[in-house]
């Protein structure tokens, strides 16, 4: 396979954006784990939080707030210890926590569910709800001041493992509490509902119960958009997992083009679960390749795709390392992954701030450039079983004295590039740059802080 792509770093497109986020985070309660704060995470969203480093005290309404009968507006109420320290951990990461208001999934609910079904007082779920984010936002009940924006009701109702209630319950479940907190906090974010997904879209052959996802969605907007039932929705959130980095744009098409037709012109498009699942069932396969040069290589089709697309935010599932969708480290060594160097890749390219134009022959191949005038950087994905060489014709850029490649045999490593022409292995990716991207700081929507816990900082 031959292409051949233009750059030119003095045409500039717009803003990178904050494309690199994660649920959840490596964090130990001990120790920060080295990486995360490298890699400039923009977001963490809290999903799933509860599990080896979880347990049953961490997130989900029904830990934080252990006792439905007590009185939310009673700060003794809440369970906050095991949360405050984790949200901390990932504060001090220079990262902003996105919040996901409800439980955990539920995969063997047929043996017995617990926390899926409906609240039984969905007022009251909504007030402490409000609880909460006080406590994060606004230092009620001994808690903080943190810049977190956004706030997610429940995630994939559509799924009954994540909720035994029907389509109406949520609906109300969503307008009550949604109501609620922009009543009384009108600067955060409110939306939802983390969406399974709209395989059905493209995959004609799905079964009934994926199709659902798309009325599901039509049957939300309608609700929440009627004036008796009216609810805001500040973002609106999905998710896909797929091998397929060109599915992504279709989804990504499809959810803009239904919220502008549904009138939610400045509704955000929020991608909050996504990650490289390969086709071969197999877990050696699977698992492994999310974490090598196959995960790595979509990883990077993936933001150069989502950069030009009207998709505003994402978080890839997932950053824990002890669950297998995690691509970012390994387990138990916490050894950084091909795939976590693509993130650290693309936050050089965020922080330089603005995307640059780019042309290509050939659409399999996706190419991605920033500069801010003094600095630039490129990132390439061939996520194809084919070669290809890359013919560039770079104009108005600095000197490009780094590339990096990862392939089946390397992993970010350096490689000689002549400033016009690239050999991309099958499933690799290239950085070329004109600094040293190992040796620049994160990005930060804060600085990052110093945090102390009782009984947390001794020791490693």
């Amino acid at each position: 396979m031959n292409t051949r792509a233009k750059i030119d770093f003095s045409q500039m497109l717009g803003k990178m954006k904050p494309l690199h986020g994660v649920n959840n985070s490596p964090m130990a309660l001990n120790r920060q784990v080295p990486g995360f704060a490298e890699a400039g995470i923009p977001f963490c969203r809290l999903h799933d939080t509860a599990g080896a480093f979880g347990g049953a005290h961490f997130v989900d309404i029904n830990n934080v707030y252990p006792n439905f009968d007590a009185d939310p507006s009673k700060p003794e109420s809440y369970d906050f210890a095991f949360t405050d320290a984790y949200i901390s951990s990932i504060y001090a990461a220079g990262t902003e926590v996105f919040y996901r208001l409800g439980c955990t999934i539920e995969n063997n609910f047929r043996i017995k569910a617990y926390n899926i079904y409906p609240p039984k007082d969905f007022a009251k779920w909504a007030e402490i709800c409000a609880g909460i984010v006080r406590h994060y936002t606004q230092g009620w009940g001994n808690g903080f001041n943190y810049k977190m924006r956004y706030w997610e009701i429940w995630n994939e109702p559509e799924n009954p493992p994540m909720w035994q209630g029907t389509k109406e319950q949520f609906f109300d479940l969503y307008r009550i509490a949604a109501n609620r907190l922009k009543a009384e906090f009108p600067e955060i974010k409110v939306g939802g509902y983390a969406s399974c997904g709209f395989y059905a879209v493209n995959r004609p052959n799905m079964p009934d119960f994926h199709k659902s996802f798309i009325t599901w969605f039509h049957d939300f907007l309608d609700y929440i958009k009627a004036p008796e039932t009216a609810a805001p929705l500040d973002f609106y959130s999905w998710h896909l997992y797929t091998c397929n980095p060109d599915e992504i744009r279709i989804h990504s098409d499809y959810v803009a083009k239904t919220l502008r037709e549904k009138g939610f012109n400045q509704t955000e498009s929020i991608f909050n679960e996504w990650n490289y699942l390969d086709e071969n069932p197999k877990p050696g396969v699977r698992w492994v390749r999310m974490k090598n040069n196959y995960g790595a290589s979509f990883v990077a089709a993936a933001f150069s795709i989502l950069q030009n697309s009207d998709t505003d935010k994402a978080m890839y599932y997932d950053a824990l390392p002890t669950r297998p969708y995690c691509g970012l480290y390994e387990f138990p060594s916490f050894h950084t992954t091909a795939t976590y160097d693509t993130f650290k890749a693309y936050n050089a390219l965020y922080k330089l701030g603005n995307q640059c134009q780019t042309e290509i022959t050939e659409p399999k191949v996706k190419i991605l450039a920033a500069a801010d005038g003094s600095n630039a950087a490129i990132l390439i994905a061939n996520h194809n079983a084919e070669e290809c060489t890359l013919q560039l014709e770079i104009k108005n850029a600095p000197q490009l004295k780094y590339c990096l490649m990862t392939d089946d045999n390397r992993r970010s490593e350096p490689v000689t590039f002549n400033g016009s022409s690239l050999e991309l292995p099958p499933y690799s990716l290239a950085v070329i740059s004109s600094f040293d991207i190992n040796e620049t700081a994160a990005n930060t929507t804060e600085a990052p802080q110093k945090v102390n816990h009782a009984g947390l900082d001794s020791g490693n």
